[in-house]
C-alpha cells in the first residue's frame, strides 16, 4: 500500500489530503500523471496550442481549462436566475431578447422576420433589459 498526496493530482484540493491506495493505483496514477506532462511538453514544443480548428482536439485540449465543482455551481445557478428573468418579461420581449443574443440574429433580421420597424425592436430589447436588470436587483 502507497500513500499518496490527493492534492497532487487532483487541482481543485487547496490543502493537503493523503490516502493509502494499492500499489498498482499509486503506479497507475503516476503513469497518468507522466503521460499528460509529456503530451503538454509536446503541445508547447510543436506550438499545437496555435492550431488553426483543425478538428483533432489539440485546440480543445490546450486551452480548456475544467472548471471547479464551484464554478460549475456558480454558472448553474447564474443560468437558473438569467432564464427566471427572461421568463418574467412579456413574450414578444423575451423572443426579441433570445433571438438577439442567444440566437445572434441583428435587429434589423428580427425586424423583417416580424415585419415591424428596426427601431421597435431596439426600443422593445432596451425596455426588456431595463426589466430584466430590475428583476435581478431585486432578486439578491
Amino acid at each position: 500500500m502507497t500513500i499518496i498526496n490527493l492534492r497532487d493530482f487532483y487541482p481543485y484540493y487547496t490543502a493537503d489530503s493523503f490516502i493509502e491506495v494499492p500499489d498498482e493505483v499509486a503506479e497507475a496514477m503516476a503513469a497518468f500523471d507522466r503521460m499528460e506532462a509529456a503530451y503538454r511538453l509536446r503541445t508547447y514544443r510543436h506550438k499545437a496550442y496555435y492550431s488553426l480548428d483543425r478538428e483533432d482536439g489539440i485546440e480543445h485540449s490546450a486551452l480548456f481549462v475544467s472548471l471547479s465543482p464551484c464554478e460549475i455551481y456558480e454558472r448553474k445557478i447564474t443560468m437558473q436566475e438569467l432564464h427566471a428573468a427572461i421568463s418574467s418579461l412579456p413574450d414578444k420581449q423575451a423572443k426579441r431578447i433570445y433571438a438577439h443574443f442567444v440566437l445572434g440574429m441583428s435587429k434589423t433580421d428580427i425586424a423583417k422576420a416580424e415585419g415591424v420597424a428596426k427601431s421597435r425592436i431596439s426600443e422593445s430589447i432596451q425596455r426588456g433589459l431595463r426589466s430584466m436588470e430590475k428583476y435581478l436587483k431585486n432578486s439578491f
